[in-house]
C-alpha cells in the first residue's frame, strides 16, 4: 500500500511489451463519484475514510458488474492505502489504488472537509483516484486547463500492459458561479480536448471517463452549447449507456433550496467502439450524490 501522488509509476513499461499481446482478457470499470470532499449535502462530508472505502467496497461487489478498474471522483486523497485494504478483503483480489489532488490557486492541496468534530482528517486533499485489480500498471497524472482562480482538474490515467489498456479518471469543472461559469464552459471545453489527448497510448486502447459535469449532446439538459462540447467524443469512442443516440439514464441527483429535484447525467464510460458488452448504473446513489456506473469490455 502506498500514499497518493501526482504522478506514480509502479511498474514502468518494457519496449513491446503491450505489442506482443495479440488479445487482452475482458475488462470491467466502474466510475463513481463518492462526494466525500467538501459537499456537506452528502452523508460522506466529514466521514472517516474507512467508511467511504467500505462501502466503495460494497460498490465493487454487490452489482452486476463487477469492477477490474475502479475510477473515484471527490475522493481524499488520505483514504487511498484504506481503499485498498478494503477492497482486497472484500474482493479477494489484489488491487493497487493512487491519487491525484486537485491543487488551488496559490498551489495548495484543495482540502477535505474536517471531520464532524471540526478536527482534521490527516490533512487529506479532495482527488480523484484510480484503482486496478490483480494487474501491474503505470499511473500518469495530466494537469488539465483549469480557471487560474480556483482548483487545478487532472486525469489520472493507469496504463496496464497485460490487457493493452489505458484507463483514466477525470473530474472536469463544475460549472458553478466559482468555477467555469462562463457562457460557453470555455474550460470544460478545453478540459474534454485535452482529455482526449491524454487518454492515447501507443500500444493501448483508451477506456475513460468520470463526473464530467456536461450533459449529454442528445439530452434536453444544459444549453445547446454545453450539450455539443461532449459530442467530439461521442464521434470517437462509444459511451456505455447510449441507446441509439448520444443521451443516458440519470446519474446525478440535486436538491435545490426550495424542494425541487434535479435529476441529470453527468458521469460517463468511453470506450473503443464495439467494446461494450453491457452498461449498468446502480439503482440507488448510496452516501453520495451521484450513482456509480459501470461497464463490461470485450477488447479483443
Amino acid at each position: 500500500m502506498a500514499a497518493s501522488a501526482l504522478v506514480v509509476a509502479i511498474v514502468p513499461l518494457h519496449a513491446g511489451q503491450a505489442e506482443a499481446r495479440t488479445s487482452s482478457p475482458p475488462l470491467s470499470v466502474m466510475s463513481w463519484n463518492v462526494c466525500a470532499g467538501t459537499n456537506p449535502a452528502c452523508r460522506f462530508y466529514g466521514r472517516d475514510m474507512r467508511e467511504v472505502a467500505v462501502e466503495i467496497g460494497r460498490y465493487a461487489t454487490g452489482q452486476a458488474i463487477r469492477p477490474d478498474v475502479i475510477l473515484l471522483q471527490e475522493f481524499c486523497s488520505g483514504g487511498t492505502a484504506v481503499l485498498e485494504g478494503v477492497l482486497e478483503q472484500a474482493t479477494r483480489r489484489a488491487w493497487t489504488v493512487r491519487s491525484s489532488v486537485l491543487t488551488l490557486k496559490d498551489g495548495s492541496p484543495k482540502a477535505c472537509a474536517p471531520d464532524r468534530q471540526g478536527l482534521s482528517r490527516g490533512g487529506i486533499a479532495v482527488a480523484v483516484a484510480v484503482a486496478v485489480a490483480d494487474d501491474t500498471a503505470t499511473f500518469q497524472a495530466h494537469v488539465l486547463t483549469s480557471p487560474p482562480w480556483y482548483a487545478r482538474r487532472m486525469a489520472l490515467c493507469a496504463a496496464i500492459p497485460a490487457r493493452r489498456v489505458n484507463v483514466c479518471g477525470t473530474h472536469l469543472s463544475s460549472g458553478l458561479s466559482y468555477d467555469d461559469s462562463r457562457p460557453g464552459a470555455p474550460f470544460r471545453r478545453k478540459q474534454v480536448g485535452e482529455l482526449l489527448a491524454a487518454v492515447v497510448k501507443p500500444g493501448h486502447r483508451a477506456v475513460f471517463g468520470g463526473d464530467l459535469n456536461l450533459p449529454p449532446p442528445d439530452s434536453r439538459q444544459g444549453t445547446a452549447v454545453k450539450r455539443r462540447i461532449l459530442a467530439p467524443v461521442y464521434a470517437a469512442y462509444a459511451e456505455c449507456d447510449q441507446r441509439g443516440g448520444r443521451d443516458g439514464r440519470w446519474t446525478e441527483k440535486h436538491v435545490r433550496e426550495n424542494g425541487g429535484v434535479v435529476k441529470r447525467k453527468l458521469d460517463y464510460l468511453f470506450a473503443p467502439r464495439g467494446s461494450v458488452v453491457r452498461c449498468h448504473v446502480a439503482q440507488e446513489a448510496g452516501s453520495s450524490d451521484h450513482k456509480p456506473v459501470y461497464v463490461s469490455l470485450n477488447l479483443g
